[in-house]
Order: structure tokens, then sequence, then C-alpha cells
């Protein structure tokens, strides 16, 4: 395979993905035809060249719409999803021995980067070899202007492809002329892109931008809006500023009550609305947020057939405060009304599986999450949760190899090598264990659960000073960690200090009233003589059981 310019000018993202799979997808027509028609949208999106030859078997109902009516964005992880699908695919048609060689290397985009770091991890080089020079020719100068450019930027926001939108979308700003209709769509979506992806300050600064620009109150309701959700949807508490937030909402919604156009009104109020039930679900009070999304939900009964993606995300927003309020049948019905509106949306059949899962129906959670693994790219959270499930209907090396399978597609995934660790000690597959441990202590040297874990086997094993000495920092790292006094109160008996067991495993029953912790207090108060303190922790135990 000759070598592959990787620089992300003028081709954008996926540059190398497109190179690649232009080589391999059509060699593998002749024998690995429902191979590729199972990666469809992996394909499609990194390299829409092969559309005509790859037909799409999967589309949501997002991307058939039209642009005033696409409201979903891609989650930044999309890409990840989309990578390890490729890997998937091009780990079982490549011939062993294939090369690929990609220059500028260092001035590819991000969608590459990352597909060149997964194909390197999951594909041994025998049968593929990766080499990444950063040196290679100048690509020639892009001379597109802001209409010529749209295109791609569209395209990258409907794929998903984040980095690209904020680095093309800037572009596009410098080349429209400020305050008209497409500076607007480049600033909407460089804002949104740059927000999610973490870059708070210069969104907000692209929002600020374009409530200078004009005096359009449907693009000052909107910026409204957007400044209103830097705030609320920051993923750490510490940062938000709900006050702020809630100011920005609320002058989004009086903007969008003044709307003349009866339908764009609705959809506008009923948007915003939902964004300030988001406020107040931040704020504890469901009630309230419950309250707006049903305003929305009546409002979009006023849209008609159109904005069907708004309704289905207003439904499943319902769904989950009436889950978290306690009428999980109520739930289940707006969960089945969303997945109506467009049944190949992962997401919701993952909510649903979820809620299922917490209401013991775990056959029908599982069905839910298999129907997610089969709408799109792999989805490591869905494996998760079936691993989840699995373990309680007894298929333990099932629930092994969907954790194992969600480390694979994501190493920084920690709580699957948690919950895998920590089902190998059960099974006492201790090496095994001691490996997925201490995997998972790589990515995250003081996560308790895994140096609980780790405890536990250095005291199956006897080395009670580096097993107390684990115990103690997991302890440490998290006091509220039921597991951590647990085994380390084991540890204490074991090491004779039996007042100090019965202390430590107090504090586990405290946080969470196991079975096995009420047995082991038992037996730990049997050796210091207070018989009737034990006899009430075994009935205790084995009604728990």
């Amino acid at each position: 395979m000759p070598v592959v310019d990787g620089h992300r000018q003028p081709r954008g993202p996926y540059t190398v993905g497109a190179e690649l799979l232009g080589r391999l997808v059509p060699e593998a027509m002749d024998h690995h035809i429902d191979l590729v028609a199972e990666h469809d949208i992996e394909i499609r999106a990194a390299a829409p060249g092969l559309a005509d030859l790859v037909p799409a078997r999967r589309v949501t109902l997002n991307a058939m719409l039209p642009d005033d009516e696409r409201i979903l964005v891609p989650a930044p992880r999309r890409t990840l999803r989309i990578a390890n699908g490729i890997a998937d695919l091009v780990r079982e048609i490549v011939e062993p021995g294939r090369v690929l060689a990609v220059c500028n290397g260092d001035q590819a985009d991000p969608t590459d980067t990352e597909l060149l770091d997964v194909l390197m991890r999951r594909i041994p080089p025998s049968v593929l070899e990766i080499r990444v020079y950063a040196d290679g020719p100048d690509p020639p100068p892009d001379t597109r202007d802001a209409e010529e450019l749209w295109p791609l930027v569209d395209r990258c926001v409907r794929e998903g492809f984040l980095h690209a939108v904020a680095e093309l979308g800037a572009r596009g700003l410098e080349l429209a002329t400020p305050g008209e209709e497409l500076w607007w769509r480049y600033a909407q979506r460089t804002a949104t892109a740059l927000g999610a992806l973490g870059r708070r300050e210069e969104a907000r600064a692209v929002w600020e931008r374009a409530r200078r620009a004009g005096q359009d109150p449907a693009v000052h309701a909107a910026t409204a809006y957007g400044l209103a959700m830097l705030d609320a949807r920051d993923p750490d508490p510490r940062r938000r500023d709900l006050g702020r937030a809630r100011g920005w909402i609320n002058q989004a919604i009086a903007i969008s009550t003044l709307l003349p156009d009866p339908v764009q009104r609705a959809f506008k109020l009923g948007f915003d609305r939902n964004g300030l039930a988001l406020v107040e679900l931040r704020e504890g009070r469901l009630p309230e947020a419950l309250a707006l999304v049903e305003s929305a939900i009546e409002l979009a009964a006023e849209l008609g057939e159109r904005h069907p993606v708004h309704r289905m995300v207003l439904l499943a927003n319902r769904a989950q405060l009436l889950a978290r309020l306690g009428r999980p049948k109520e739930a289940l019905e707006d969960y089945a009304a969303a997945i109506a509106i467009d049944p190949l949306f992962p997401d919701y059949y993952v909510d649903r599986g979820n809620l299922l899962f917490r209401m013991g129906r775990h056959l029908e959670a599982l069905a839910d999450y298999e129907t997610a693994l089969r709408a799109g790219p792999p989805l490591p959270e869905a494996y998760y949760n079936r691993a989840e499930v699995r373990l309680v209907l007894g298929d333990e090396e099932g629930a092994l190899a969907d954790l194992a399978r969600v480390i694979e597609l994501d190493p920084a995934y920690v709580d699957a090598y948690v919950n895998r660790a920590g089902l190998l000690a059960a099974l006492e597959r201790d090496e095994e264990a001691r490996v997925t441990a201490e995997a998972g202590l790589e990515r995250d040297p003081g996560n308790a659960h895994l140096l609980t874990v780790l405890g536990q086997l250095e005291t199956a094993a006897g080395r009670t000073e580096q097993a107390r000495r684990l115990l103690d920092l997991a302890v440490e790292r998290a006091p509220g960690l039921a597991a951590a006094w647990g085994n380390r109160g084991v540890l204490r008996y074991e090491s004779a200090d039996v007042a100090g067991a019965v202390a430590d495993l107090t504090r586990a029953i405290e946080l969470d009233p196991q079975p096995d912790l009420y047995a082991n207090r038992a037996v730990a108060l049997r050796a210091l003589g207070r018989t009737e303190e034990a006899e009430a922790d075994e009935a205790r135990a084995a009604r728990r059981a």
C-alpha cells in the first residue's frame, strides 16, 4: 500500500481512514459482503466515497430530516465507536502482512489519530503494520470560500466530527459575513461543538459574537439557550453556575414567547422549556422539571408532522424524570413512544434497559441492550450493562466476555476493570483478577474499588502487610465503600485483631447491610464470646441470603 498523506487539509476527518477503507472494502466485496454490510455506518461515515458501494442499512431519523429539524449532535465518543467498528472490520478482511504508512501524521485530524491508535492497539503488526511519520509534503492552499466550505462542516456536524467542526467552523466565521444566515449557521455549529468538547470559554466567546452580530430574535433566543447550557451541562458540578444558566434560559423563553411564526414559536419555546427543566433537575426540583417537559410536549402537539426528533427527545426526557420520581410504568410507556419514533436510535434502548434492570425485568433489559448493540457501531456502555444482566442471570462467562469487550473497545472504561476483577476474584481466578485490577489501576491509580480487590487477593495469598496497606488506602480514598471496610475486617480477623474486625465489619454493614458481612461479623463476635450478638447476625444473614 503506498504512503498515505494524513494531512487533514483539505479532505478533513478520516483522510487516512477513507484511504484505508477505499483500498480494503472493494477487495472484500467478493468474499465478505455480509461483513461489509454489517459495518455500513462506520464505512459511510469515514469513507463517504464508498456510499454507492456500501448501501445504508441503518439510518436514524435525525439523518433524514431537513437542517432546521436536526437537533441531535453526536457525542464526542461516537468517533471512538466508529474507529472500533473499522478495527473490527479490518481485522476480519485484511490479509496478513499488509503495511499502512502515513506521512504528515502530526497534521492528521483527531479522527485519524484516534483510528490509528485503535488499529495499532487492536490489530497485531503481523496482520497490519502501521508506520506514522511526522514529515510530509505541504498541502495546497485552501482557497474555499464560506459557501464551498459549508458542506464539509455540515457533514462533520451530522457525523459528530466535533474537532473538525470547531476548526473549520472558526475559518467559516472569518469568511462569511457577520450577521448573515450562513455566518449564523457557522456560529451555532461551532459554539455547539466547542461546548461538547469541553472548550466552554471558547464556546461562550462565539455565542457572544453571535449576540453582537445582529438583532434577529430567533438568533438571540438560541444564543441565550446556548449560553445557559454551557453552565447547566458542565460535567463538573463545582463549575456549574445554575443561577446564571437560569437567567440565560429565562431570557431565551422570554424571546421565544414573542416569535411571530406559530410553528417556530411552539418549537423554540418547547426547546427552551426543556432546557429550563435541566436547570430544575440539576437543582433537585424534579416535579418542576417534569412540569416543564410536559408543557414542552403539549407545545410539540402544535407542530404537526414536523420536528419528530424533538418530540422523541422530550418523551425520553419525561421518561427519565418519571423513573426518578418512582413512576416506572409511565416511564416505560414514554420510552416505548420515543423508541417508536426512531427505532434505530440506540440511546433509549440503553436507558430503557437500565430501568427494566432496576425493575427486575432482566430478560427484557437484556433484549434492549442487544438491540442497542445491533443499531450502530460498538457501544461499550451496552456491553457493560449487558454484563450486569448476564451476571444476574447466572451467565458468569458471558459477563466476563462482555467486560473484556468493554476494555478492548475503551481501555479508559475503569468500571469495567472493577467489575471484571471483582467477578474473577469471586470465582477464585485470582491471577486473572490481579492482572485486571493492576491494569485498571494503571488507568486510575487511586481507584478504591480496584485497591479493595487487590487487598482481597493479597489477603487470600497470606501477604497481610501488603493487603493492609492496600485496604487502608482504599478506606482512605473512599470512606463510603462498604467492600473496603468489609475486606479490611476480614484481614483484621485473620491477623488476630478481632475487635478491629468487628469495628470494620460494623461500619461496612452500616454502609451496605449484605448477608456476607453479617456472617463474617458473627464469626468475629463468637471469637470475642459475644454469642447472643453473633446469633442475631447469623439470623440476619439467613434472612437476607
